[in-house]
């Protein structure tokens, strides 16, 4: 199964079920389905942020996995972050997000 993810929740989404969860699972191929991607909105692209530790720890994994790693455009410009995003990521909206996946379309699309 392919699946793709988007952090749309504020509070502990990313601290929390990535970096606890989803990461450990991915960094020890354990995860049991193929990840496609990840877009992340308003505050969770923070992660994003280059010297983040869980966002360093992402941007490893997607580069060895092939997961798209995506912040929304305008939450990261509106954060001033847009150009200071770790190795891989990058920002875009709900249209470029399709067209990314379009290729190789997730089973499911799991917000969190």
């Amino acid at each position: 199964m392919k699946v793709a993810y988007i952090f749309s929740s504020q509070g502990h989404t990313v601290s929390y079920i990535l970096a606890q969860m989803i990461l450990p699972q991915l960094e020890n191929k354990a995860h049991g389905v193929e990840v496609l991607g990840m877009f992340f909105f308003e505050d969770n692209n923070y992660v994003l942020v280059n010297g983040n530790p869980i966002g360093e720890r992402l941007a490893k994994v997607a580069e060895e996995q092939q997961i798209l790693v995506m912040g929304c455009d305008k939450c990261c410009i509106e954060r001033g972050i847009e150009t200071k995003l770790v190795t891989g990521a990058v920002i875009g909206c709900f249209p470029k997000l399709y067209s990314a996946l379009a290729g190789n379309p997730p089973d499911q699309i799991i917000t969190l």
